[in-house]
């Protein structure tokens, strides 16, 4: 890739993250909540999502011993909010299979694994993609991956950055390098990584709600690297303007904070 794109995904960021500061994304108290949201995300809004973990949170069984234990048919009916209830109900009952299976249960053995080799083990799961890999990496396992949604190839295509045919790994490469993992980033003195320099503080108080973002959660405000850190806010930021202003019909360009970067404007 480029290092003219590498820029601009670096001026994306700066950009975003000056007006909206920090997202906090994953919305979770835990990081089972993170895997199940991730598998219920697939094909609705959040919205939907949001109230699918309700009705699991309501009757405690947000854990992995809660879906072990559930009736398949009793869980379809409390994720039904979510849509393709039935599928998702027997990829969450298989994901907690390969835990109990290959980890004992342990969520520490899991994450402790290689990012490479953990990200394969996950996609050979039924019902998993790169999407919700890198989702359960990234958030829940804090490992050093960029998840790639529609929102962003939706903003890199319309920017001119790729095409309809660049391939999934070839956009989280993309800003995977351009976000300081290659070449490894140097540090700066409030442990971020100086080539894309996190702010903390005023903004992510003084802005809330801006962009994609939430109230602090247990996971959100969970300690990370730094490089974790930049991927995280990265992938918030880019929601909230796919969310808000790239959006699939009717794009609100001119409203958008990214609107400087279009091909047209330059």
């Amino acid at each position: 890739m480029s290092e003219t794109k590498h820029e601009a995904i670096r001026a994306y960021y700066h950009t975003l993250f000056s007006a909206w500061g920090r997202q906090h994304w994953w919305p979770a108290q835990s990081r089972f909540e993170v895997i199940v949201g991730a598998y219920l995300t697939q094909n609705t809004s959040w919205t939907n999502v949001e109230k699918a973990l309700g009705n699991l949170r309501k009757a405690h069984l947000l854990t992995t011993s809660g879906i072990r234990r559930t009736p398949q048919p009793k869980l379809e009916q409390l994720i039904r909010p979510a849509g393709y209830f039935r599928q998702k109900a027997q990829r969450l009952k298989t994901f907690v299979s390969f835990l109990d299976e290959r980890y004992s249960g342990s969520f520490k053995r899991m994450f402790a694994q290689p990012t490479a080799k953990l990200r394969d083990e996950l996609l050979a799961l039924n019902g998993v993609g790169p999407e919700t890999a890198d989702s359960i990496l990234l958030y829940a396992g804090n490992h050093p991956v960029f998840v790639v949604d529609a929102y962003t190839r939706r903003i890199l295509e319309r920017h001119g950055m790729v095409s309809s045919t660049t391939s999934y790994d070839e956009i989280r490469q993309l800003f995977e390098q351009a976000l300081g993992e290659s070449p490894p980033p140097q540090q700066s003195l409030d442990g971020a990584p100086a080539a894309v320099g996190i702010q903390t503080g005023a903004a992510e108080t003084a802005m809330w709600p801006r962009g994609s973002s939430h109230r602090p959660s247990r996971v959100s405000a969970a300690d990370r690297t730094a490089l974790v850190q930049v991927f995280n806010e990265m992938h918030g930021l880019i929601v909230g303007v796919g969310k808000t202003y790239c959006r699939k019909s009717q794009p609100q360009c001119e409203q958008c904070p990214l609107q400087e970067f279009l091909p047209e404007a330059k």
